[in-house]
């Protein structure tokens, strides 16, 4: 296993998507901390790739991706959720965006309503929103996406003369709340879904990032089968953003359907020198000795954080801690939104708003701890802690 990053004077404007702000602890972003990202692991990869395949490595490839990649994944699928999956079920795309776009533009038509969680992915919704789609939440609960509710939504769209194109969500260490859809639940859900005739998108970006030793249930696509779900995977959040890299699974005559898109046609597939170097990590057991080190990491990150800041706050404050993934999700029911950003600012903390990804009853913020090292954590913990204290009252 590669050691940690050592050229963090990179991470800079002109280079990096976003930097934060000398003397500011960001616990906003979904993003792996720089230390995190394993570059000599990867730069050994890419050697081998290009060894293996040589110059195939370097032309178009294969439409639906490289069979080696493909197959690395769909034996990792199968053997996760103990149901069949095969290259065939595999389309390689340049992460999970590039994916739910490719789904905006090829499964659905401008004016269709995509149904999505209470609280969900933000940018996701925008990327829908851009594509002319119109994002309709539906309520959650403590296990998820409330079944009921989801027929309401599709009832009451068809009644008004609308198209449901499908549905999203993130069942597994859902972003932004970390809860984990039980088994019954997403059954519940495929229930309602194929009596109705809606289609499943099952975003899975942090479905390997199980922090407790308790693996989530099997994928709402392999419940299915594969039949009327398509599941969107990413190495952005276990082994690199910058390799934009993922892929869709989805029953066979969809990956066909897909992969005719000319974006894939024109160009071959997604990032396909990558995919190589990546099946190369997948193949002989480096990714698997990586994600263990990171899951290690982040668990300690994540009791860091949870560890110093929930039993510093007040009763009025509630935040379950994830069994995986990236965030804690914190409610308070006396404080407004913008009373808690502006403290947590004012302590020189960056926190992210909870209206950003759903509307709620409550007030909300959202903590990433996977981009911040756990001593600083501990001290943005103590910050938090202070600055969102009640408010004494003064009696005059």
């Amino acid at each position: 296993m590669a050691g940690p990053l050592s050229h963090r004077r990179a991470w800079r404007t002109g280079v990096v998507q976003q930097v934060c702000p000398d003397g500011v602890l960001d616990l906003g972003p979904g993003y792996l901390d720089p230390d995190l990202l394993p570059a000599d692991l990867l730069a050994a990869a890419y050697h081998g790739a290009l060894t293996e395949f040589g110059s195939a490595a370097l032309a178009y490839g294969d439409d639906r991706g490289a069979v080696p990649f493909r197959a690395a994944v769909a034996d990792r699928v199968a053997r996760a959720d103990d149901r069949p999956c095969g290259p065939e079920h595999v389309l390689v795309t340049a992460g999970t965006s590039h994916a739910l776009y490719l789904l905006a533009t090829a499964m659905a038509t401008p004016g269709d309503v995509v149904l999505v969680e209470q609280y969900g992915y933000d940018l996701g919704r925008q990327l829908l929103a851009d594509c002319g789609l119109r994002p309709r939440p539906v309520a959650m609960d403590g296990a998820g996406m409330d079944p009921a509710a989801f027929e309401e939504a599709v009832t009451s769209v068809r009644a008004h003369g609308g198209r449901v194109a499908f549905a999203c969500l993130i069942p597994t260490y859902h972003n932004p709340t970390g809860l984990v859809v039980p088994e019954a639940r997403r059954r519940d859900l495929l229930a309602v879904a194929q009596r109705l005739g809606v289609l499943v998108v099952e975003d899975d970006a942090y479905a390997e990032l199980d922090l407790d030793a308790t693996p989530a249930p099997c994928s709402m696509a392999g419940l299915a089968d594969y039949h009327g779900v398509i599941r969107l995977r990413t190495l952005s959040k276990t082994l690199a953003p910058g390799l934009r890299l993922g892929c869709l699974l989805a029953a066979p005559d969809v990956v066909t359907r897909l992969a005719n898109h000319a974006v894939f046609v024109s160009g071959g597939s997604a990032n396909h020198v990558t995919s190589l170097a990546v099946a190369h990590l997948l193949r002989s057991g480096a990714y698997d000795r990586h994600l263990t080190w990171l899951r290690n990491r982040l668990r300690t990150s994540r009791d860091a954080l949870a560890g110093a800041l929930l039993p510093a706050l007040g009763p009025d404050f509630a935040c379950q801690v994830p069994a995986g993934g990236y965030f804690l999700w914190v409610r308070c029911t006396t404080r407004s939104e913008p009373d808690l950003l502006a403290a947590a600012e004012a302590a020189g903390v960056r926190v992210a708003a909870g209206s950003r990804f759903g509307a709620g009853p409550h007030a909300a913020v959202r903590l990433a701890y996977s981009f911040t090292a756990p001593d600083q954590l501990v001290t943005a913990a103590g910050l938090l802690a202070s600055a969102w204290q009640p408010v004494p009252v003064t009696h005059l």
